[in-house]
């Protein structure tokens, strides 16, 4: 059972904390270690990981929608950018965790219906797909120009 010196550590400052348990991890020093903390902050390290993947797949959707459908040429370039800064931290999240690539097909209906709803809101006179048109394979979504094909 953890003592409450190690609770306060936890509760006052997080970074010594994770200093402290890897202190103690690398030392072999497991009995010392705030296992109930440590789960926690696992679990929250692995759900901020999908919320991300979320996050930047509706980004990705929404900027690839209005760069693909609404006529402001004006505006391409930043949604161009928008595009290639969300793949390539899709890519870089991707690497070492090559498992987040399945868990962005799941989440793409959700992140598909979410990007639909704000550019909607945001773009009323323009004419949205309801369904997307293109492939929803992570690889395609990661790197097809599908305004120039």
């Amino acid at each position: 059972m953890p003592s409450v010196a190690k609770l306060s550590l936890y509760d006052t400052d997080l970074t010594l904390w994770f200093a402290d348990t890897l202190a103690k991890l690398r030392g072999g020093n497991f009995s010392e270690v705030d296992v109930m903390h440590l789960i926690e902050e696992i679990e929250g390290l692995a759900g901020r990981e999908r919320n991300e993947i979320e996050s930047r797949l509706d980004v990705l959707l929404s900027h690839l929608l209005k760069r693909l459908y609404v006529d402001s040429p004006y505006d391409y370039r930043g949604w161009e950018n928008t595009i290639r800064e969300q793949r390539k931290q899709l890519r870089r999240m991707f690497k070492p965790s090559p498992s987040l690539r399945q868990y962005a097909q799941e989440v793409f209906p959700e992140a598909w219906q979410d990007a639909l709803a704000d550019v909607e809101a945001n773009y009323p006179d323009t004419m949205f797909p309801h369904e997307w048109p293109y492939s929803r394979t992570v690889e395609s979504l990661l790197s097809a120009s599908f305004w120039t094909s």
